[in-house]
């Protein structure tokens, strides 16, 4: 096809015209390029049309930076000889491998069958019934019970006998004119007594024992400190007595009798205090309290 020659000088107008605004907007790179605040990048005047150009610098950018990050282990692996991090380091560790071997260990005793517990006083006699005593009938229990109260019963008697045996080494003066006095005293009760030689006779506030005392159950207390010595039946006992009941005069007769022995001889202080007649027993009533009828008895409680 031919061109006009019109057509040649419209199509030259205009590209001079087209590479004028290029010119002019070359200036103003510079101004907008970001290169100079990267300082590895080196500024190159390069066509804005050359695209590989930016990715080779950045790939020789990218080198030294490698490099660098190569060179710093290097650098890291140097303090290792130091004997700071190596002394610290093993020190967290040996916990945790000692936690984990006790964990293990601890799995294993889990895994492995319980022992049974020693049984609580195991180590005691056992009191072992005889096989002819576990299967008793009503009636051989009784017996074998009322066998059981039977001994006891002969274990009692057999210490009273040994409290009633005489004491073989009492020497009491049994002159004609020897006296021996002594005071004994129960709750409110006194009883002043004398003791003499003579057959064994008492003689209370001028009557007999048997007169004054006419329970035998009393009697035998009162007899008991010269039963105990052996001179029951070689000494009178002469007492006045005052105050209390029945049973208190009785115990403070008792209480004067065995007093008046160890005037008479001192010896007989341990035998008679280890039978209790050298005891004041300190029993004694109560005192009554205001707004009660007696020590503790209380007045009946109405409501309303």
């Amino acid at each position: 096809m031919s061109e006009r020659p019109e057509d040649e000088q419209r199509d030259e107008e205009q590209g001079v015209a087209g590479e004028e605004p290029e010119a002019q907007a070359e200036p103003a790179a510079p101004e907008e390029t970001p290169e100079p605040a990267a300082p590895e990048e080196t500024p190159e005047p390069a066509a804005p049309e050359e695209a590989p150009e930016p990715v080779a610098a950045e790939e020789e950018a990218a080198e030294p930076v490698a490099e660098e990050e190569a060179a710093q282990p290097v650098a890291e692996e140097a303090p290792e000889p130091v004997a700071e991090p190596e002394v610290a380091a093993p020190e967290p560790a040996a916990p945790a491998a000692a936690a984990s071997e006790e964990d293990d260990e601890e799995e294993e005793i889990d895994l492995a069958p319980r022992v049974k517990p020693e049984i609580p006083g195991a180590d005691l006699i056992p009191d072992i019934v005889p096989e002819g005593d576990q299967f008793l009938d009503a009636e051989a229990q009784a017996a074998a019970e009322a066998d059981a109260e039977a001994l006891a019963a002969r274990e009692r008697d057999e210490d009273d006998e040994e409290e009633r045996r005489p004491i073989a080494d009492a020497a009491i003066d049994l002159a004609a004119g020897a006296r021996y006095t002594a005071t004994g005293k129960r709750k409110t009760a006194v009883a002043r007594v004398i003791i003499k030689p003579g057959s064994g006779t008492y003689v209370i506030n001028g009557k007999a024992l048997e007169a004054f005392f006419p329970r035998e159950t009393l009697q035998r207390i009162i007899r008991q400190p010269l039963e105990t010595v052996g001179y029951e039946s070689r000494m009178d006992v002469v007492a006045r007595m005052h105050g209390g009941g029945v049973s208190a005069q009785a115990g403070a007769l008792r209480h004067g009798i065995s007093r008046a022995l160890i005037v008479a001889d001192p010896n007989l202080r341990g035998e008679l205090k280890r039978r209790g007649f050298l005891t004041r027993d300190p029993r004694v009533k109560e005192r009554k309290k205001a707004g009660l009828k007696k020590a503790r008895k209380r007045p009946q409680f109405s409501k309303r």
